[in-house]
């Protein structure tokens, strides 16, 4: 039975308070802290940078997941480990070569992901998948929450987590967009372990973070 983890998105949470949010998702069981990185260039929506990410770490006892949906990419990979990112996931269209990139987020001391949107095929995975530590399937379009999932990544998942079933070290699999309690269900049983979450994390405000963190694992 695999551990499942929840990463609730700070792109759901109220920005005034952004420290005393990350308390209260911490205290709530959340597993990792995830931060959603656009740039307006490779994804329609615009948030936030390394400044940001470095005030973050200050509050955080969990590991900052976060994920760069910006290109070029490598520009900004040093900035982020630096700021505090414990795991640095991107993309493989945004640059022009995966394989260093992803050797470069390692030379710095940080895990490395690679993200999969609906439209990236697995085999973007093959030559790269001994140096990522996490493979993220995008169950929306990148850009916005508040997506409805897209049941035509299911597939993508249950390949993914054959394909990491059979290497000699530990990936995880992690899945993000449109994740309530009915997608949850669905994409754990497809073989994702961490699930990130904005809307489904925040929805009844802090009285119920612990609650909805605790049926998006799987407690209801």
């Amino acid at each position: 039975m695999r551990d499942i983890r929840i990463a609730p998105s700070i792109l759901s949470a109220d920005f005034a308070a952004l420290g005393e949010e990350i308390a209260r998702l911490e205290a709530a069981g959340a597993d990792l802290i995830h931060v959603d990185v656009m740039d307006g260039h490779f994804v329609p929506n615009l948030t936030i940078g390394p400044g940001v990410v470095k005030a973050l770490k200050r509050h955080s006892r969990r590991p900052l997941d976060v994920h760069l949906m910006i290109a070029p990419v490598d520009p900004f990979i040093d900035a982020f480990i630096e700021a505090g990112a414990d795991i640095l996931t991107v993309h493989p269209e945004a640059g022009p070569h995966l394989h260093r990139t992803l050797e470069r987020i390692r030379a710095g001391g940080a895990k490395a992901g690679l993200a999969l949107n609906p439209a990236t095929p697995v085999a973007a995975v093959e030559h790269v998948i001994d140096l990522v530590d996490l493979l993220l399937v995008m169950s929306v379009n990148p850009g916005f929450g508040g997506q409805s999932f897209l049941k035509s990544q299911l597939p993508k998942i249950r390949t993914l987590r054959t394909t990491i079933d059979a290497q000699p070290r530990e990936i995880a699999l992690e899945v993000d967009g449109g994740i309530n309690l009915a997608t949850a269900a669905e994409v754990i049983a497809a073989g994702a372990d961490i699930l990130v979450a904005g809307t489904a994390s925040f929805e009844g405000g802090p009285a119920r973070y612990a609650e909805n963190i605790r049926r998006l694992r799987g407690g209801a």
